[in-house]
């Protein structure tokens, strides 16, 4: 089981690029970030980059659950995550070596704003995301061309009385080499039929809605009161 569950790890990375609140970033340094071992890391241009466009999509998102407000556009966000290493390295527990370098995934979330304000106020509502395909690219310690790992989610949430209470996330296709697929194939197939994942998400759902949300509100409060408005 021991390689079903690095493929299950490697999976829910991915998932965690179409999760803006996955990833702890309220309160944080906009050049800074928390490094595994506690302390702090110093983030690229590109790192500091995505980070204020992920940054939008969480206000934009919490915005919406906030004002509930059908009117507006969907939510459609750009969303890239640089993986360090080391980050990978925690993910996977200290238990296994990572072999390769850094992992860049990118992903384009939609969200429909009516599934949301709906999930908020209705007793009983289940958000249908449409597809979110996720690319990671790979890239190799040694010399060599990084290489690319695609694959989709269909998730649905269900919410009752504005809190989620179940998920799943309905793993597609994947396509990478060799290793990586059947690592990543055993791994979605076993989180598809058993649902191994879907506890977390609705954790991490929650966490969102609630702690994450009310954070950013803070802190955009606290940048307006900084700016002596």
């Amino acid at each position: 089981m021991t390689f079903v569950r690095v493929a299950l790890i490697a999976a829910f990375a991915m998932l965690a690029l179409t999760l803006p609140g996955a990833t702890q970033e309220s309160g944080e340094s906009p050049s800074t970030a928390a490094a595994p071992d506690g302390g702090k890391q110093e983030l690229t241009p590109e790192e500091r980059a995505e980070r204020q466009a992920r940054k939008a999509c969480k206000i934009k998102i919490c915005d919406i659950l906030a004002t509930k407000d059908p009117q507006g556009d969907d939510v459609a966000c750009d969303i890239v995550k640089t993986w360090r290493e080391q980050d990978i390295t925690k993910m996977l527990g200290g238990r296994f070596d990572w072999t390769r370098g850094k992992a860049v995934c990118q992903s384009k979330l939609e969200v429909k704003r009516e599934a949301l304000v709906k999930a908020m106020t209705e007793a009983n509502y289940e958000v249908v995301l449409p597809e979110q395909k996720v690319r990671c690219t790979l890239a190799q310690k040694s010399a060599g061309e990084p290489y690319a790992v695609d694959i989709s989610i269909a998730p649905k949430v269900a919410f009752e009385n504005g809190k989620a209470v179940s998920a799943r996330l309905n793993w597609g296709e994947a396509k990478a080499p060799m290793l990586a697929y059947a690592l990543i194939y055993a791994g979605t197939g076993l989180d598809n039929s058993a649902n191994i994942l879907g506890p977390e998400v609705t954790r991490m759902v929650n966490e969102f809605t609630t702690k994450k949300c009310a954070k950013l509100k803070d802190d955009i409060l606290r940048s307006m009161g900084s700016t002596g408005n």
